[in-house]
């Protein structure tokens, strides 16, 4: 299994996280759809080709081709709307905020599956991406959609532990650990 190579991959210093990888993936009460797009949104979001590689077939095996691709397209769109929608934040100079983006998210509308579950994997990528108006902004929509704050919550646990292992092991190659 997949989950087991990440968590025998870390060292003994990431002893948290193999606990923590194994919680919030293995014991997750998510639905399956929405753990794994998640999972594969964030595997993808945390650049880690190690974590990627791991955890992708588990993904595409417990999803269907549409939430793969979703799951994927969440990825994708964020990675271009949490550097617009954050650079625009922390800019000082506000009007950036009343100009047209002029940016095709086509995919928002239409993602191929449930709305709240596409919502939930962009969350989840806007917390790795670090961006506060995306962050609010599909919270919103959710929580509007009768999500609990709970499951969101599930959902950026998965995000900062998946980024967390992503970071070790990269580091750890590097290190020649």
């Amino acid at each position: 299994m997949a989950l087991d190579e990440l968590k025998s991959a870390l060292p003994d210093y990431a002893k948290d996280l193999k606990l923590n990888l194994g919680s919030v993936i293995g014991n997750s009460e998510l639905p399956q759809q929405q753990l794994w797009g998640t999972v594969l949104a964030c595997a993808i979001a945390s650049r880690s080709p190690i974590v990627l590689r791991e955890l992708e077939p588990e993904a595409k095996a417990n999803l269907s081709a549409d939430a793969y691709t979703a799951a994927k397209s969440a990825a994708a769109i964020m990675a271009m709307n949490n550097v617009f929608y954050r650079t625009r934040h922390l800019l000082s100079d506000s009007e950036y905020g009343t100009m047209r983006a002029g940016l095709r998210m086509n995919v928002i509308g239409n993602p191929g599956v449930e709305k709240v579950d596409f919502e939930l994997w962009s969350l989840a990528v806007s917390a790795i991406n670090g961006c506060g108006l995306c962050l609010d902004s599909h919270e919103q929509v959710l929580r509007k959609a009768g999500v609990e704050r709970d499951v969101i919550q599930e959902a950026f646990k998965i995000a900062s532990v998946i980024q967390a292992v992503g970071t070790t092991l990269e580091a750890e190659a590097v290190m020649g650990g």
